[in-house]
């Protein structure tokens, strides 16, 4: 017997796909199935990140429908320059957030799940950098979850190349609608992510199939 929550799982699927043209209003999309998937090195599925704790079960880049259309574009354009993203985070459930939360209780680093809830909660904030056609990364400022100012996007402690390569991510993750984060040098808020409600679905369930998921309040 089909265990009742795959049923629904599968149910879920196959409305999304009746509705492709007007996506629901919490799908979130794997980024490894869109055209040009970029790298992933999702850090909270190790160790190695700021809370020295594995955070996700196993590893997962998931966004809103809108924000992987753009991170297809990014990734078109930078193809032509043989270059492309490493994503190091996208979607992160609140509950997640809530740990890191209690570790990090800094808000230019973390935001307070109590206050905003997060962007990454929403699906529509990305951590990324860039990489060559072999993988490799270009010099950047800082490695990933540095929680110094020498990640501030008006540092003046870095070199020609890393500021070169800095704003070369920048430029194109504005252009195709990003917004980015004047504390991190690898994170980015979709223009609209205020208008996408917090989600508490987790990795698990999303790797599972379970796309939709309830907002929550």
């Amino acid at each position: 017997m089909i265990p009742l929550r795959r049923i629904l799982a599968l149910g879920l699927l196959v409305l999304s796909s009746l509705h492709a043209t007007e996506p629901m209003p919490h799908l979130l999309v794997n980024l490894a199935t869109i055209d040009r998937p970029p790298l992933e090195e999702i850090r909270y599925a190790t160790t190695n990140n700021f809370t020295g704790r594995q955070l996700y079960p196993f590893p997962g880049a998931y966004a809103r429908h809108e924000v992987a259309a753009a991170i297809e574009k990014v990734q078109k354009e930078l193809a032509a320059e043989g270059l492309g993203l490493k994503v190091y985070d996208a979607y992160r459930p609140l509950s997640v957030q809530q740990r890191m939360w209690d570790l990090i209780q800094d808000e230019r680093y973390v935001s307070n799940p109590a206050k905003n809830k997060g962007r990454h909660t929403r699906g529509t904030a990305i951590d990324v950098t860039l990489v060559d056609k072999l993988g490799n990364e270009l010099p950047m400022p800082t490695t990933f979850d540095d929680f110094t100012t020498r990640a501030h996007r008006d540092s003046k402690e870095w070199t020609p190349e890393q500021r070169k390569n800095s704003l070369l991510l920048e430029a194109v993750m504005k252009k195709h609608g990003f917004i980015p984060y004047p504390y991190e040098w690898w994170h980015f808020d979709f223009a609209d992510w205020e208008k996408y409600p917090p989600l508490d679905i987790s990795i698990k369930d999303l790797a599972d199939g379970v796309k939709v998921a309830t907002p929550v309040p």
